[in-house]
């Protein structure tokens, strides 16, 4: 019986050291894949850094590139603008009912064109925009080069010494930067209409004290920061959809994934960076 007692224990012994190693070997995988990805991580936004340098580098090329400018123009803007229309009009209602309905509780109906005029200036104007075309073009423009990118073209077009970033990169995000802005500014008229709409109709302020208000209570500071804002997120989604479409592996699953991961990316920097201009601002420290 003693024989057999420290035979169980011996098996029993290994068992626990069979776990243990186990368990090492999963903590050192998950920590060794925690590394890996933010490795890559810090690769890719070196990567679009010096994409965006190169870019503006190619600046000089812009008149030479005006029809691909207009056609990409035309693509992220023009065509968008039914989607920006929907959002935009039922986004200032959405938003004009819930705050109208507390204002109203205490008596305060007429701040509701106040509200929404800052609001929209300041954050949902640039932000809905954003988020918009993020889904509308940023998605396209990483399936497209990514397309190019599997399919050789690229490298083909580097064989004819033909500049990938001037050629394909640099009217993407010049007609980015010129349609967020505009589209934001249209963005912003139809969120505030749609507050007039609910301002009229379910709160009972009519439209000349609601535009009376809306007039007054427009600001320059919060004018510029939100076409500032425009600006940082034009450029951030297209030089991250392009990025993602230059570094395109794998065939047609590379393309998908690529395009899943330029819209992630972009919604998360548009987040991120929308934080960090508010607070820049509107914190203390201008």
């Amino acid at each position: 019986m003693p024989e057999g007692r420290g035979g169980v224990k011996l098996r029993l012994d290994r068992v626990l050291e069979y776990r243990g190693s186990n368990l090492l070997t999963e903590f050192t995988k998950i920590f060794s894949d925690l590394g890996r990805n933010f490795i890559r991580l810090l690769k890719f936004s070196g990567f679009t850094l010096i994409l965006i340098f190169n870019t503006f580098l190619s600046f000089n090329k812009i008149f030479f590139k005006r029809r691909e400018i207009l056609k990409h123009m035309y693509i992220s803007g023009i065509k968008s603008m039914p989607v920006c229309t929907i959002v935009a009009l039922f986004g200032g209602m959405i938003i004009a009912l819930h705050t109208g309905i507390e204002f109203t509780k205490y008596g305060q109906q007429e701040l509701l064109p106040v509200l929404m005029i800052n609001i929209m200036n300041k954050e949902m104007g640039p932000f809905l925009t954003a988020i918009i075309i993020t889904a509308f073009s940023g998605a396209a423009m990483a399936a497209e080069i990514g397309t190019m990118k599997v399919s050789e073209e690229i490298d083909a077009l580097e064989m004819m010494s033909i500049n990938p970033v001037s050629f394909l990169v640099m009217p993407r995000v010049v007609s980015m930067l010129i349609m967020l802005p505009t589209l934001t500014v249209y963005t912003i008229v139809l969120g505030v209409a749609g507050g007039a709409v609910v301002a009229y109709f379910q709160l009972g302020i009519t439209n000349e004290t609601y535009y009376h208000y809306v007039f007054n209570s427009i600001w320059v500071k919060d004018v510029y920061v939100g076409m500032l804002k425009s600006l940082v997120f034009g450029l951030l989604i297209s030089a991250i959809s392009c990025a993602n479409g230059l570094k395109t592996e794998g065939g047609a699953l590379g393309v998908g994934q690529a395009s899943r991961i330029s819209v992630v990316s972009s919604y998360l920097m548009v987040l991120i960076m929308g934080y960090f201009i508010t607070a820049l601002f509107y914190g203390g420290f201008l």
